[in-house]
């Protein structure tokens, strides 16, 4: 196990960057985005990296949903000079959640790990007849061409008749995670890099391989969470057996220290030089298509077209995923199971979705995540706050909502609703809990890298309130927008696969199973996308428009690709 000497320090001093030639400013530790995005923008879906007792976090208790003001907020000032990470830096306290770094592994969640793809083919077979052994091998050793890195997150609900089982409810590209998982192993002699170094190693090491040499150096981008995007610095540097940059790069930024030259990626130091960089991790997660170009001489993990095509685009997703369950999975006993989807919904046709769902929905805009722009919809108040806000997209999505069994959508297959966590012993509560299952794949096809749980912040409830304000007892996000635009975490809300807290969400080993071939099959289906999009070399403009006709998001598509065809 894994204990840190000291508590962790003052974020002024968390990370210090290696003296170079270079003189480099003081660099910000572990904080939350310095500068917010416009209401109206997107946000990633990770969660952030302080984390706070929410008790003590002032939020607005009346709103219906995760999505913020609209009003104009004031941008922060931020320091964002790229600085060198270099080999030997890994401090774990730097890079795990202080909770974490004390957790025991749960010993069904360690087991499920060191399965491996034969077994849990075995296994899933075994329990699921018409799934043929070949073709679940095929589809777990499955090369992702653009989309190497990514995280489902899950519902675990039941039927009627009881029948449980694992839905996805999206699928991130770059998605969080390493910092809320134990280590797997106390005795592996890089057991203190966990997750961090199977993602370079299993994924990364790869793309990295396909890079020029003599283009310059390599770097980590980001946008958001710099707890996990400074800890794969550091590893990244340890693999690579050279210094890494790592360097913020967001959204709107009047006078960024990164830009792109000629298809290749350039970073700045304090000194103003800029550093040509021949691969580049990216967590840049918030709207990253309008600054990141689709084709590039610098190599970059994931490629944009990951997220253009399902990775941080909820409408491509749903295309891709029925594209791949009817086109592929026809007949094999398996598809990405997912709430009942409507797409390219206007404004106003939403009422007509939901009154035919029975009155309870959940509208979603494609293009947000950490929870924002996502509003559960039981009543008509919940229904007029969202008409009333003001918002930047054309295009919704209008999706079953899954919540008690007395109260969830009337779907064409029935309903499903939530299994939720273990009742608690105070008042025999259960709450909502989702899972977050991160993979990646290589020539060797997928491996699970890490998983948490998150639970909702009130217990389902058997009747609701017809001025209930539901997303309070069914949204599970942990990210919290503070008043100035800045994001926290509440992490009191966040269950560990440890000993402690991995019995609240009352699942087993089939369950994780079921939930990493879910999480496969979301990941394969956008990868598939991907390569029709990017079928000739050159992303496909007008298949992308017909798939997704919103005027707004392909504005913003056309600012970091002047060249896409129109």
């Amino acid at each position: 196990m894994i204990t840190p000497s000291s508590p962790p320090k003052e974020k002024s001093e968390l990370y210090s960057p290696k003296s170079t030639a270079t003189p480099t400013s003081q660099v910000q530790g572990i904080s939350p985005p310095r500068t917010p995005p416009p209401a109206s923008s997107s946000s990633s879906s990770d969660e952030e990296e302080v984390a706070v007792d929410i008790k003590a976090t002032p939020t607005t208790s009346t709103s219906t949903t995760s999505s913020t003001s609209s009003k104009k907020q004031t941008p922060k000032q931020r320091k964002t000079n790229a600085y060198r990470v270099g080999m030997g830096e890994f401090e774990p306290e730097k890079h795990y959640y202080p909770r974490v770094l004390n957790a025991q592994i749960h010993p069904l969640v360690q087991s499920f790990f060191t399965l491996g793809n034969e077994r849990i083919i075995a296994r899933y077979t075994h329990l699921n007849p018409r799934v043929k052994t070949e073709t679940l091998r095929d589809i777990l050793s499955y090369r992702p061409k653009y989309f190497q890195w990514a995280g489902s997150d899950l519902f675990n609900v039941t039927t009627a008749s009881g029948k449980r089982q694992m839905i996805v409810i999206e699928t991130n590209s770059c998605p969080s995670g390493q910092k809320s998982m134990p280590i797997l192993s106390e005795t592996d002699e890089n057991n203190e890099h966990g997750g961090y170094r199977m993602v370079i190693e299993s994924a990364f090491k790869e793309q990295l391989s396909k890079a020029d040499p003599t283009l310059g150096e390599l770097a980590v981008i980001y946008d958001k969470n710099e707890m996990e995007s400074s800890g794969y610095a550091a590893v990244l540097a340890d693999v690579a057996q050279e210094d890494v940059w790592l360097v913020e790069w967001y959204d709107n930024d009047p006078s960024p220290n990164v830009k792109w030259q000629d298809g290749v990626l350039h970073v700045r130091d304090q000194a103003n030089v800029w550093h040509p960089i021949r691969a580049c991790f990216r967590y840049v997660t918030q709207k990253p298509w309008n600054r990141m170009p689709l084709n590039s001489k610098t190599v970059v993990m994931n490629q944009i077209i990951s997220c253009l095509a399902g990775g941080r685009n909820k409408m491509m997703a749903s295309r891709a995923y029925d594209f791949y369950n009817h086109s592929e999975l026809v007949d094999t006993g398996l598809s990405v199971r997912t709430p009942e989807t409507i797409n390219n919904v206007t404004r106003g046709e939403i009422p007509l979705y939901i009154h035919a769902m029975g009155n309870h929905a959940v509208l979603k805009v494609p293009y947000s995540n950490a929870g924002q722009g996502v509003y559960t919809i039981t009543n008509n108040d919940e229904l007029k706050h969202f008409l009333d806000e003001d918002h930047h997209y054309d295009k919704f999505i209008v999706q079953s909502l899954v919540g008690n069994a007395s109260w969830s959508s009337v779907t064409r297959t029935g309903k499903f609703y939530h299994v939720g966590t273990i009742p608690n012993k105070k008042n025999c509560d259960t709450f909502v809990s989702d899972l977050r299952m991160m993979v990646t794949g290589n020539e060797q096809g997928f491996r699970p890298i890490c998983i948490y749980g998150r639970k909702a912040r009130r217990p389902l409830t058997t009747k609701l309130d017809p001025h209930e304000n539901t997303w309070e007892m069914l949204g599970t996000n942990l990210s919290i927008k503070l008043p100035d635009g800045s994001w926290t975490t509440d992490s009191s809300r966040l269950i560990l696969m440890d000993r402690r807290d991995f019995n609240q969400l009352g699942i087993g080993v089939d369950d994780l199973i079921d939930a990493y071939i879910q999480t496969v099959l979301a990941v394969i289906a956008i990868d598939k996308m991907s390569e029709r999009l990017m079928a000739s070399g050159r992303f496909d403009y007008q298949l992308f428009r017909s798939l997704n006709p919103d005027d707004a998001l392909l504005r913003e598509i056309q600012q970091a690709n002047a060249d896409v065809d129109q």
